[in-house]
């Protein structure tokens, strides 16, 4: 299997997760070629501090058999309560509370984006 369709394949398998474990509003939005740092945004909402831990567990006991891994981020300051967002090279999972993803409002700025789960 190619790279690019590996990477894909993925990426939807992981916002199928999210949105198995109760992530609000899933989106995988494919950003190839509209940035130079990652393919694929992976968007959810939580609904508290417990279910974006939980949510995060589930990703990291996914990713290893995707063929991912999770990249350190280089903040200043740990993630907040509000947004998390998971580095996996080619693949970004943001896990954000709906005040924090009203306010971002990342889907606005990634317009035009299929989103990979609309059936």
């Amino acid at each position: 299997m190619e790279k690019n369709e590996r990477v894909r394949d993925a990426a939807i398998r992981l916002g199928t997760l999210i949105e198995e474990h109760k992530g609000g509003d899933v989106m995988v939005l494919d950003v190839t070629g509209k940035n130079s740092w990652a393919d694929y945004f992976i968007i959810a909402t939580v609904t508290s501090t417990a279910h974006s831990r939980g949510l995060q567990k589930h990703v990291r006991e996914t990713i290893g058999e995707l063929g991912l891994e999770i990249r350190p981020t280089k903040r200043k300051i740990p993630d907040g309560d509000e947004w998390t967002l998971i580095d996996l090279g080619d693949v970004i999972v943001h896990l954000m509370t709906d005040t924090a993803r009203h306010f971002y409002d990342l889907e606005k700025m990634w317009f035009g984006s299929p989103d990979l789960l609309k059936k």
